[in-house]
């Protein structure tokens, strides 16, 4: 085996073993982990690996390690908080401690870096995965054996509309709702650094900087002011977003909702399921039938909208002293 530091060059290596191993429940395209991987700003190079087999040179294992910088750490996220994106093993290939020994470099890496508390997936905005798949009941005993402890479920949500079925705009007490513009690019920036700071508030900036217009958003106003907000994305948007990384599941065209957040001094109004529907009546205008509500653990209130489970991940981590 060959053991070499993960580069672009590796990526689709990288995909075809992925496809592989997984393509029934989550096919990867290559598109998704360059953003998700070479793109991200939080990638932590040395702690990232590809294994190769000597013979053929085909890729049999792979870890991608992140680390929280200072940029990020100016937003409300710890800045001693790594996470493990990824890591795959051939399934004719296990057993041989590939595996273990990925994990060990990516972890002796984010400690060197000064990681103090290490996550599997859910590494913000740019991750695979918000947790480990419940497809993958024996990876979990595999990390659970490693030390990693069990933090909580979160689900992703679908529901799929007739051709002709129509979701109207709702109306809202004394506000209104729009999809956002370009204009309002100071404004939401201020709202959510305000109200929520942290992961939603860095995720934000960052769609702004990347090339963002602002049809990726509803938002609530009211005289003039944002108090809420909802990420609504499609095949047209400029990021491929958590809600529709797994479209080709799908022979159409295939929406996402999520995340969403109303002003704490403005709830009690059913804003929040308002601007949920809000969103949901501008994908349905631009034609999409399918829609994915990602990474909740509100099961109850999206199933009000007639949304089921329809995947599930449990989060993982692991402290260091």
């Amino acid at each position: 085996m060959i053991v070499e530091q993960l580069e672009e060059k590796h990526l689709a290596g990288m995909a075809q073993l992925w496809n592989k191993e997984l393509s029934e429940s989550f096919p990867m395209r290559l598109r998704l982990l360059r953003q998700n991987v070479i793109e991200d700003r939080l990638w932590l190079r040395s702690g990232s690996w590809v294994v190769r087999e000597e013979e053929t040179g085909g890729i049999v294992g792979f870890v991608v390690a992140k680390k929280a910088s200072m940029e990020s750490a100016c937003h409300g996220i710890h800045p001693e908080l790594g996470w493990i994106q990824a890591l795959l093993v051939a399934s004719e290939k296990r057993g041989q401690g590939i595996g273990g020994s990925l994990l060990k470099e990516a972890e002796d890496a984010l400690r060197t870096a000064g990681a103090k508390q290490i996550m599997l997936g859910n590494d913000l905005h740019s991750r695979l995965f918000p947790g480990i798949p419940d497809e993958l009941e024996e990876t979990k005993l595999w990390f659970e054996k490693r030390g990693y402890d069990f933090i909580e479920n979160t689900f992703d949500m679908l529901n799929s509309y007739g051709q002709d079925e129509h979701v109207g705009l709702p109306d809202v007490f004394e506000a209104k709702l729009r999809v956002a513009k370009e204009s309002d690019r100071e404004g939401l920036i201020s709202f959510v650094s305000e109200c929520f700071p942290g992961t939603w508030d860095y995720q934000v900036r960052d769609y702004w900087e990347r090339g963002g217009t602002g049809r990726e958003f509803v938002v609530l106003e009211k005289q003039g002011a944002i108090i809420g907000f909802c990420r609504m994305n499609d095949g047209q948007s400029p990021l491929l977003a958590q809600n529709i990384y797994w479209s080709p599941l799908f022979e159409e065209p295939l929406g996402g909702i999520g995340p969403l957040g109303i002003d704490v001094r403005y709830r009690g109004h059913q804003y929040g399921i308002s601007i949920v529907q809000a969103a949901i009546h501008f994908l349905r205008e631009r034609g999409m039938r399918h829609i994915v509500i990602d990474t909740t653990p509100f099961v109850d209130f999206y199933g009000k909208l007639g949304y089921k489970v329809w995947k599930g991940y449990a989060k993982f981590d692991k402290g260091f002293d």
